[in-house]
């Protein structure tokens, strides 16, 4: 898909970033899961929601921070310092911000048709999820 932007992706607000980020970061998890022979809606959802969840990811981050790359490390830095609207009650405002900025990556790195990069990206998370007995599989 041939995605046209108003702006190049270094130049969009990082919650806007993260917003797509969301998106794809859903879509690769329950790729993952179906991939793995998750086929009981119920246990797609309940496994799909613990993958997602804002504490989960902002553990993922941490793992993940010395993987990336300086410009990786500076955008997920941008989207883990802007400003939501609002911080759901069920999590924690240091773990929000860190998952959105796992989300605001995910989205950048997204819109720059890094692809390979993503992969390699998931294929870590999805591995640190496992070893961490995160997703129940």
């Amino acid at each position: 898909m041939n995605i046209n932007l108003p702006s190049s992706p270094e130049q969009l607000p990082p919650l806007v970033l993260a917003y797509v980020g969301d998106a794809v970061y859903e879509l690769y998890t329950r790729l993952h899961l179906v991939s793995k022979g998750v086929t009981r809606m119920h246990e797609l959802h309940h496994e799909a929601v613990a993958c997602v969840r804002a504490s989960t990811q902002a553990q993922m981050v941490r793992h993940l921070a010395e993987m990336l790359s300086e410009e990786e490390r500076g955008v997920l830095r941008r989207g883990r310092n802007a400003k939501p609207g609002h911080v759901p009650r069920n999590a924690d405002v240091v773990e929000y911000r860190y998952s959105t900025g796992l989300e605001t990556l995910i989205g950048y790195l997204y819109l720059k048709g890094e692809r390979e990069r993503l992969d390699h990206i998931f294929s870590m998370l999805f591995r640190l999820l496992e070893q961490n007995g995160d997703e129940r599989g």
